[in-house]
């Protein structure tokens, strides 16, 4: 049977500014482990410590701009556009631009703060 998701729960993430985390799908809102689905909103200038995370994780830029710091490069995502960051990969994820940033991400499998393994 289908269920409902009445409301998503809403976290505040890592970083240096407050940036709005509203989990549908994953371990805390519908104690789903093998995904998470997240809508996301940060602010401009918003940056995280790196990661190494233990999960794929495939993100849909909405609005503004998304930045990717990889071992390979740097990949600025636009509204339209979509970035699949592998696990087992270097990530740092910033929004640069003065709009900041909306996006949705989904994490396979579902994101922890145990399998993010961010930088110290």
């Amino acid at each position: 049977m289908a269920n409902l998701i009445q409301q998503p729960t809403v976290i505040m993430a890592a970083g240096n500014k407050s940036k709005e985390i509203s989990e549908y799908v994953g371990r805390l809102n519908s104690a789903t482990e093998s995904l998470s689905i997240a809508h996301m909103k940060s602010p401009a200038g918003w940056s995280e410590p790196g990661q190494t995370p233990e999960f794929d994780e495939y993100t849909v830029v909405l609005r503004g701009a998304l930045r990717a710091e990889t071992r390979a490069g740097t990949i600025d995502v636009k509204a339209g556009q979509a970035i699949l960051a592998r696990r087992g990969e270097w990530v740092r994820y910033s929004t640069p631009e003065p709009n900041g940033a909306e996006y949705v991400a989904v994490c396979m499998p579902a994101f922890s703060p145990e399998l993010v393994r961010r930088d110290a």
